[in-house]
């Protein structure tokens, strides 16, 4: 095959079409890296995997810096300036990748980080690639199939799930909000490393006023008694938006302007974050089985200064008391029933 025996053999041949025909266009190379999904370790051993991968990231980087190019123009002072397009032309190839195995995907994005692809790009490759694969196989979201659950169907959603958070890019605003608790619910429910969990709760606990009440109401998936909705979760979430707070504040506190301006952003995402909490903790309190502690803990992580008024704490813990004191009077009148049909020497002899 090489051309110890004859020249022009198959190995300079194919090596002449990897470069010349292969690496010059992205939707072939994707293809080679879909071929070689099958034949991994000797595709890497003959380095065509990297190769492939090298290709799809230089390209996707050149178009970018093209397409960054064609985006500028003069203001009316005169100004050069980029502009606004709701999406950049040179992000074509995200749907191109997405049908990559997901260690395959993984590489490809990893490839982009390193060469300078933007994360706003980045970002939006990972949406799309993880909408098509955790909503390709419904069944562990449906119902009706629960006692058909593939257990090779969950190991794999599993592992995308771990790999895209292991991909987010550092930078916040680049993915929706949504879709981080799209993925902290799915990482919930598939019992996914406490790292990714973590690392998703950080991430949405930094842009935690930038939620919905939709959005943190989180689904328990314990299925053993415990609330309806998954309460823990939803403190770490506060713990880690305070934590941020406290560090947005030191920052405020060693600058150099006059603390007479308007309200800080940093005390408007803290009145954000209230309202959602009390609206939070309304919807949870007609919940028989949310223990006083817990309805406490996501009350009190907020400090006390992030009220402005506490008019929703004070509904929503009307309703919590409201709900107590049923089940405070359906107990005593079960109790009271009871004794009617049975003597009461028989329960204090237990």
């Amino acid at each position: 095959m090489t051309d110890d025996f004859s020249k022009d053999n198959l190995s300079s041949r194919a090596e002449e079409y990897l470069d010349c025909i292969v690496c010059k266009n992205l939707e072939m190379c994707v293809e080679v890296l879909q071929q070689c999904e099958s034949l991994i370790p000797l595709a890497d051993e003959l380095k065509i995997v990297t190769r492939c991968i090298d290709a799809i990231a230089s390209k996707t980087c050149a178009e970018q810096i093209a397409s960054s190019f064609s985006r500028l123009e003069y203001s009316s002072s005169g100004r050069l300036h980029m502009s606004r397009q709701a999406k950049c032309d040179g992000d074509w190839w995200i749907e191109d990748i997405s049908v990559l195995r997901i260690d395959m995907y993984q590489r490809v994005i990893t490839a982009m980080k390193c060469r300078g692809v933007r994360p706003e790009s980045i970002g939006a490759s990972l949406v799309n690639y993880a909408e098509k694969e955790l909503t390709k196989k419904s069944s562990l979201w449906n119902q009706s199939n629960q006692n058909k659950i593939d257990s090779n169907s969950t190991l794999h959603e599993k592992l995308v799930v771990e790999t895209i958070v292991s991909l987010l890019p550092v930078e916040k605003l680049v993915v929706p909000i949504n879709f981080l608790f799209g993925l902290l619910r799915s990482a919930v429910m598939l019992d996914c490393a406490i790292s990714s969990r973590l690392d998703l709760e950080r991430r949405i606990g930094s842009q935690l006023d930038l939620s919905t009440l939709d959005d943190i109401l989180i689904p328990s998936f314990k299925h053993s008694g415990d609330t309806l909705f998954d309460v823990d979760t939803v403190h770490r979430l506060l713990v880690n938006f305070c934590q941020q707070e406290d560090s947005d504040d030191d920052l405020e506190d060693g600058s150099l302007f006059e603390s007479d301006s308007p309200r800080s952003p940093s005390q408007t995402s803290l009145v954000k974050v209230s309202k959602l909490v009390d609206n939070y903790l309304a919807e949870i309190a007609p919940d028989a089985n949310l223990k006083l502690s817990k309805f406490l803990v996501i009350a009190e992580t907020l400090p006390a200064h992030a009220r402005t008024v506490h008019d929703g704490l004070y509904r929503a813990i009307d309703i919590y008391l409201k709900v107590c004191f049923v089940l405070s009077y359906l107990l005593q009148d079960f109790v009271y029933n009871i004794l009617q049909y049975y003597p009461i020497d028989i329960y204090l002899s237990l």
